[in-house]
């Protein structure tokens, strides 16, 4: 099909300002955070299920491919056209539908920032867990594509933990519901491989989310190491205390620089490797906890370790983690990003 002729089709459907196809338009969506480009004959702008339903359907029926997109901030291509297709971006379906504090649950359209989701929690004291670095930018669609995690996923686990149920347009252009605000719903888990299926299996356009009250107390805690080393056998030495930490993130002298050249978020150019931690949870027993994390980063050679004492030291010691990957441009433009996983023994 000419592009003329989807341009048209699109129209019908979403609108022809929810409609682009420039070249200067498909040379700015065909490429995500990622090393990957592609290019897409179109772009549309749905605004409800009922619309990327029917896109879908025409989609199937002219065998065009369809890529759902958010911000293009993941880093392995799932937004990339790489067959060429038509570009469903959310940016429209970008609101709170409810949040439910009595029964800890929230429901979402998936063109909503993860941060805006979170500003709006806090006002009630509550709180949604994952945390992707992006999450200023990040869109709840992509999250549930790529199931997304963050600092915080060594103690509360990652989007699929979070995700209670989803509204989903499949492949013909079907809508359908799975899980729900229920703890446990019954029937097959749907929603569990849904999330994380990079838009394989379905596009989801609502969220029925779990969140939970804001920590009672939290303590951040930086460490520092002349060995990379021993900053690893320390994540090992916690974790086999028996405490798990809130967070436990490692950044190597490399990143340390990077960093420091960026946001100057106080860690030590002269460092092999730092060491963040993060306890949250009640008040009563927080220090003891903390003293006891110390004692074990010391008994592992950090040579110095230091907490947080106001929200803005607190912030900064977090906005070198969460600038990381931005500022590694610093040293190359181009980098390729991936998540190793190695056993702690």
């Amino acid at each position: 099909m000419q592009r003329e002729q989807m341009v048209e089709e699109l129209s019908k459907i979403v609108g022809k300002e929810n409609v682009l196809s420039s070249e200067t338009d498909l040379l700015l969506y065909g490429y995500d955070a990622s090393l990957f480009k592609g290019k897409p004959d179109c772009i549309a702008f749905p605004g409800s299920t009922q619309e990327v339903s029917e896109i879908v359907k025409f989609c199937r029926r002219e065998a065009i491919p369809v890529i759902a997109r958010g911000s293009g901030t993941n880093l392995s291509g799932g937004t990339i056209p790489t067959r060429g297709g038509i570009i469903l971006h959310f940016s429209r379906m970008n609101k709170i539908l409810e949040i439910d504090v009595e029964n800890q649950r929230a429901v979402v359209e998936t063109g909503l920032f993860t941060l805006a989701l979170k500003n709006q929690l806090a006002r009630h004291g509550y709180v949604y867990q994952p945390d992707p670095a992006s999450e200023k930018v990040s869109t709840f669609g992509g999250n549930f594509a790529e199931n997304s995690g963050g600092p915080h996923c060594l103690k509360y686990g990652v989007t699929t933990n979070h995700i209670l149920g989803a509204e989903v347009v499949l492949s013909d252009g079907e809508v359908i519901q799975v899980g729900g605000k229920a703890l446990d719903n019954p029937g097959y888990d749907l929603t569990g491989i849904l999330v994380g299926s990079e838009g394989t299996l379905g596009i989801a356009t609502h969220l029925t989310l779990r969140i939970m009250p804001k920590s009672e107390a939290v303590k951040t805690m930086l460490a520092i190491y002349n060995s990379l080393e021993d900053a690893g056998r320390t994540v090992s030495a916690i974790i086999a205390d028996g405490i798990v930490p809130a967070t436990l993130e490692i950044l190597d002298k490399l990143t340390i620089k990077a960093v420091e050249e960026s946001v100057h978020a106080g860690f030590p150019l002269d460092a092999e490797a730092v060491l963040l931690i993060e306890l949250d949870g009640l008040k009563d027993g927080m220090e003891r906890l903390a003293e006891r994390i110390m004692e074990i980063c010391r008994k592992n050679n950090a040579r110095e370790v230091k907490s947080a004492k106001t929200e803005a030291e607190r912030t900064q010691l977090w906005a070198g983690r969460k600038g990381a990957f931005g500022a590694i441009s610093r040293l190359r433009p181009n980098y390729l990003v991936c998540d190793g996983t190695v056993p702690r023994t």
